[in-house]
C-alpha cells in the first residue's frame, strides 16, 4: 500500500512554526511521508495567521493554491486565521477541513476520520476564550539548524488596541514544568545545545498556575517550594540544570517582566543568552496610551538601564510601529528622540496596518500611506547605523560562535548575543561553540577567523 504524504505551509510567528512541526510528528508516528509544500501530495495543511489583514489574505492565498497542485488532495486549514475568520473560509470551496488553534493536537484524528467518512467540508473550532490550559503536543522538538525553539506558553490577556491575537488565542494558558524540562532534557540528549523559549505572551508564563497546581508540579519535579507561584524565572532556573545545554535563548519579552528582582536574579544564570527582544511599538507615551501598552517610556528605559548593568554586552533589539493612527509629527520625533538615546542593536519597524475586529482600526486620524513610508524609513536608516557602530567595537575582539550553516568554504553561526559571524574553513565544526577572532565586517555580518 502506498505511503499516503503529508505537506505543510506555515504563516506567522514561532509558535506556529513550533505546532507544525508538531503536527508533522503525530503525521509521522502513524506511518505518512513528509513533502514540500510545491510538490504533489494527499494532505496539505496550512497553519493560518492572522496578525495582520495582510497575514489573512497570505492565509487566503495560500489556500486557494492548493488544489491548483494536486486536485485530487485534502486541504486542511488549522490556526489562527480560522479562529476569527472561520465563516469567511466557508467560502473557499477548496477547503475539506477546518480546524481551531485547539484542535491542531487532533488533527491526524480529524484527517482520518475525514477520510473514512468521505464528508464534505468539516468545520472544528472551539471557543479558545473558554480554554483554561496549555494544549500539550507532547514532548516535540522544532530545531531551527542547532537551536530548538521550545513552545511553553499560549495565549494573551494584554488586549493591544492594534492586536486580534486575544482573540485568536484566547486567555493565557502555562505549560506543566515538568514537560518543558522533559522535552528539554531529551532535545540534550541529541546534542542540541541552545533552547529558544517561546509564547504569545512569554512575559506570562506561570501566572495562570493555581495554588494547588503548584503543588502538583512541585511534587513531580522533587522542587522543594515554599512559595505559591512559579514565574518564567523559576523555570529558567530549573532548565539552567538541564546537563548539555549550553545557551538558553529568550523570544520576545513584554518590558514589564524587566524587573530589578527579574533581572538580579537572570544574570545569576550563566547559561542566559545576552540578547532581549523587548517589544515597545512607540517611544512617545501618548502613543503608547493609545496603544493600550501597559507601560510608560520611563518604564522601559528602567528596564533596559537593569539589563545593561547585569550585562556588558547585552543585545538589545525591538519593535516599533509607525503610523499609529493620530500619530502627529511631534509624537513620531519623541518616539525618535527615544531611539536614538536607547540605542538599539536592531529594530524591525512596522508601519501600521488597520487590523479589523480590533480597536484601532476604528480610530480617528488614520495616517497616509506616504507618511508611514516616510518615518519607516528614517527608522529603518537609524536602525542600520547603530548596528553598524555595534559591531564595529566588536574588530578585533574574541568571541564564541554557536557554527551552524555551512556556504561553501565558510560556515555562518551566532554569537552568544546573536550576531551573525561567518569563519572560513573546511573542518566540519557545524554545532560546535568554537572561539573566534573577530577580523572585519561585510554587509553586517562579522567576519572571524578560528583561534
Amino acid at each position: 500500500m502506498k505511503q499516503k504524504t503529508v505537506a505543510f505551509c506555515t504563516l506567522g510567528c514561532k509558535v506556529n512554526q513550533y505546532e507544525t512541526n508538531a503536527m508533522m510528528q503525530s503525521f509521522i508516528e502513524v506511518g505518512y511521508g513528509i513533502v514540500e509544500f510545491e510538490e504533489k501530495a494527499d494532505i496539505y495543511v496550512v497553519n493560518t495567521c492572522t496578525v495582520t489583514n495582510m497575514a489573512d489574505k497570505k492565509s487566503r492565498q495560500m489556500l486557494r493554491r492548493v488544489k491548483e497542485i494536486n486536485p485530487n488532495s485534502i486541504l486542511v486549514a488549522v490556526g489562527c486565521y480560522v479562529q476569527v475568520a472561520k465563516e469567511k473560509l466557508e467560502e473557499i470551496p477548496e477547503i475539506d477541513l477546518i480546524l481551531g488553534v485547539n484542535e491542531k493536537s487532533e488533527i491526524v484524528k480529524y484527517v482520518e476520520e475525514l477520510i473514512r467518512t468521505k464528508n464534505t467540508t468539516v468545520m472544528q473550532v472551539s471557543d479558545v476564550a473558554k480554554q483554561e490550559e496549555f494544549v500539550e503536543f507532547g514532548p516535540i522538538t522544532y530545531t531551527e539548524k542547532t537551536r530548538a525553539v521550545i513552545k511553553v506558553q499560549d495565549g494573551c490577556n494584554q488586549f493591544c488596541s492594534y492586536c486580534i491575537i486575544p482573540y485568536a488565542r484566547g486567555r493565557i494558558r502555562s505549560r506543566r514544568p515538568e514537560w518543558v524540562i522533559k522535552e528539554i532534557t531529551e532535545i540534550a540528549q541529541k546534542g542540541i545545545k541552545e533552547v529558544v523559549l517561546t509564547g504569545i505572551h512569554l512575559a506570562s508564563y506561570g501566572k495562570d498556575f493555581t495554588e494547588g497546581m503548584i503543588s502538583d508540579i512541585s511534587h513531580d519535579l522533587k522542587y522543594k517550594m515554599n512559595k505559591k507561584e512559579f514565574l518564567l524565572i523559576d523555570l529558567l532556573e530549573e532548565i539552567q540544570k538541564v546537563k548539555g545545554i549550553e545557551r538558553i535563548r529568550l523570544g520576545s519579552l513584554e518590558p514589564t517582566l524587566i524587573t530589578e528582582g527579574f533581572v538580579a536574579r537572570l544574570s545569576q544564570l550563566s547559561k542566559i543568552c545576552d540578547q532581549f527582544h523587548l517589544s515597545l511599538q512607540s517611544g512617545c507615551d501618548e502613543t503608547l496610551k493609545r496603544m493600550n501598552r501597559k507601560y510608560t517610556t520611563e518604564e522601559f528605559e528602567k528596564g533596559v538601564k537593569f539589563l545593561r548593568n547585569a550585562y556588558s554586552k547585552v543585545h538589545l533589539t525591538t519593535d516599533v510601529i509607525v503610523g499609529f493612527p493620530a500619530e502627529t509629527e511631534e509624537e513620531f520625533q519623541k518616539t525618535y528622540t527615544f531611539l536614538e538615546r536607547i540605542k538599539f542593536y536592531k529594530m524591525h519597524i512596522f508601519k501600521y496596518s488597520p487590523r479589523s475586529g480590533t480597536v484601532a482600526a476604528k480610530m480617528p486620524n488614520q495616517i497616509d500611506g506616504n507618511v508611514k513610508e516616510e518615518r519607516s524609513n528614517l527608522l529603518m536608516e537609524l536602525s542600520d547605523k547603530n548596528e553598524a557602530e555595534y559591531q564595529k567595537q566588536y574588530i578585533g575582539k574574541q568571541v564564541e560562535v554557536l557554527l551552524e550553516d555551512r556556504e561553501e568554504e565558510c560556515i555562518k553561526g551566532h554569537t552568544k548575543n546573536y550576531m551573525v559571524v561567518k569563519v572560513k574553513t573546511q573542518k566540519e565544526l557545524e554545532n560546535t561553540i568554537q572561539k573566534v577572532t573577530i577580523t572585519g565586517i561585510e554587509n553586517l555580518e562579522l567576519i572571524g577567523q578560528l583561534n
